[in-house]
C-alpha cells in the first residue's frame, strides 16, 4: 500500500474497494485504515472537484451511497471535470430531470392518499412522514420501470410508521392487545373490538392491502399472502415491545435482537419491495426472503443497531422500550460508549456478511438482493449521525430537496 504514494485517485478507489471486504479479509480492513488516514491528511491540499469526491466518500463510502443521490453528486463533480463530455454532461442533467418529474407525479398522487388516510384527528398523533417514507423507498428503487413496487412498498413503509407510532407512543398495552389480535385475524368485523381512534386505521389498512392485490395480475396476487403474514409478525414484535416498556423489562442483547430485528420491520419491508416487482419475484423468491436468509438478518441488523445508537438518549426521557445499548450496557456492565462502540462493530460485521450474501452464487437475481442492500444503504445515510428520520428537518430534508424539489441547471 506504501506504493500508493500521493496518488489520491488510487487511494481512494482502494479505500472505497475495502468496503466490499468479507469476513476474514483482514488486509482490506488495514486497506481502510490506511487510506482513510491518508486520504484526510491529503484533503486539504486538494482541489475540485477531487476534493469534494474525497470529502463525500470519506463521509459514506461509495457501495453505501443511495444510488440517485450518488447519481446527483456525480454530475456536479463531473461539470467540474476539465476532461468532460459536454453532451454525456447534459444527457445525464435531461435524465435525471426527466425521472424527477416522474417521482415528483407518483409524490402527488401519494400524498393525496396519506391526507385521506390521516384525515382523521384521530391520528394527530402519528408522525407525518410521507415524503421521508417516499424518499426512502427511492433509495431502494429509482428506475422508472419499478413505479409499482415504488408506490406500493411507500404506501406499506408510510402504514408501518404510524403502526409504530401507535405501540411506541399512544397506545395503552390493552389497545395494543387488542390491535394485535385484529391484525392476527385480519378481518373487518372485528373493527369494533378496537378503541375509536384505531378503527379508521385498522381499516384502511385492510382496504390497501386490498387495493394492492388489485393492482396485481392473477399469477402475482398469491404475493399480499406474504405481505399480509409480515404485517402480522411485526405486529406481534411491537405489541412484545410494550409489554417489555410497562414492566421496564431489560432483556438480554440476544433476547432483545430476536424481538427487535423483526420490530426494526426490515423483514417485513424487503418483502413488500417484492411485491410490486415483475416476474423475477417469484413464489420461490418469497418464500426465501420470508424465511429470514443471512442477508436479511445482517439488513435489520444494521437498522436496528444504527437507529438504536442514534436515537436511544432521546427515547430513554419518556416511556420507552429499552434499546440494544440499554440492554448490551446492563448485560455487560459497560457504559453507554463501549455500549456503542460494541455494538457498532456488529454493524460492520452485518455489512460482511451481506457482501458475502451478494458475491456468492444464488438462485435469485441480482435485481432481488439489490433492493435488501439499499435499505442498509439508506440506513446507513439516515442513521449515522442522528435519527434523520424522526428528526427530519435535517440532513434529509437536503437530500430530499436534491432529489425532489430542485432539478439540475441546463
Amino acid at each position: 500500500m506504501s506504493t500508493l504514494g500521493s496518488d489520491v485517485k488510487g487511494q481512494l478507489s482502494l479505500y472505497n474497494a475495502a468496503y466490499l471486504g468479507t469476513h476474514g479479509e483482514i488486509i482490506l480492513d488495514e486497506a481502510i485504515s490506511f487510506t482513510r488516514n491518508s486520504l484526510v491528511s491529503a484533503l486539504a491540499d486538494l482541489k475540485p472537484p477531487l476534493t469534494t469526491q474525497v470529502s463525500l466518500d470519506l463521509e459514506t463510502p461509495l457501495c453505501r451511497r443511495i444510488r440517485r443521490l450518488l447519481a446527483r453528486d456525480y454530475i456536479s463533480i463531473y461539470q467540474e471535470d476539465a476532461t468532460r463530455d459536454d453532451a454525456i454532461l447534459e444527457l445525464a442533467k435531461l435524465d435525471f430531470n426527466l425521472l424527477q418529474s416522474l417521482h415528483r407525479e407518483e409524490l402527488k398522487n401519494l400524498t393525496k392518499w396519506w391526507n385521506d388516510l390521516v384525515s382523521s384527528k384521530n391520528l394527530s398523533f402519528a408522525r407525518d412522514r410521507l415524503v421521508e417514507c417516499y424518499f426512502w423507498i427511492l433509495g431502494i428503487y429509482f428506475e422508472p420501470y419499478y413505479s409499482r413496487a415504488r408506490v406500493i412498498t411507500t404506501k406499506v413503509i408510510a402504514l408501518v410508521s404510524i403502526l409504530d407510532d401507535i405501540y411506541d407512543v399512544y397506545s395503552t398495552l390493552e389497545e395494543s392487545q387488542r390491535l394485535t389480535e385484529a391484525i392476527q385475524m385480519w378481518d373487518a368485523k372485528v373493527v369494533h373490538q378496537l378503541p375509536e381512534y384505531m378503527k379508521d386505521y385498522y381499516l384502511k389498512l385492510m382496504h390497501t392491502f386490498k387495493e394492492f392485490e388489485d393492482l396485481l395480475a392473477s399469477n402475482e396476487k398469491y404475493r399480499i399472502t406474504y405481505l399480509k403474514e409480515g404485517m402480522k409478525d411485526l405486529s406481534e414484535a411491537y405489541f412484545e415491545e410494550s409489554k417489555w416498556r410497562d414492566q421496564h423489562y431489560v432483556p438480554t442483547l440476544k433476547e432483545h435482537l430476536h424481538v427487535s430485528l423483526i420490530s426494526s420491520a426490515y423483514p417485513m419491508l424487503e418483502c413488500a419491495s417484492f411485491v410490486g416487482m415483475g416476474e423475477i419475484a417469484t413464489k420461490e423468491a418469497f418464500e426465501w426472503i420470508t424465511s429470514f436468509p443471512k442477508i436479511v438478518q445482517a439488513s435489520a441488523i444494521i437498522g436496528r443497531i444504527m437507529n438504536d445508537i442514534t436515537s436511544h438518549e432521546l427515547e430513554q426521557t419518556r416511556e420507552h422500550v429499552a434499546s440494544t445499548v440499554q440492554c448490551y450496557m446492563k448485560e455487560y456492565g459497560t457504559d453507554v460508549h463501549v455500549a456503542c462502540k460494541k455494538l457498532q462493530g456488529l454493524v460492520d460485521d452485518a455489512w460482511k456478511e451481506i457482501n458475502e450474501e451478494c458475491l456468492n452464487p444464488t438462485a435469485f437475481s441480482i435485481a432481488l438482493l439489490e433492493r435488501i442492500f439499499n435499505y442498509s444503504r439508506i440506513t446507513e445515510n439516515t442513521y449515522k449521525y442522528i435519527d434523520g428520520y424522526t428528526n427530519s428537518s435535517t440532513k434529509t430534508k437536503e437530500y430530499i430537496s436534491l432529489l425532489l424539489v430542485h432539478p439540475i441547471p441546463l
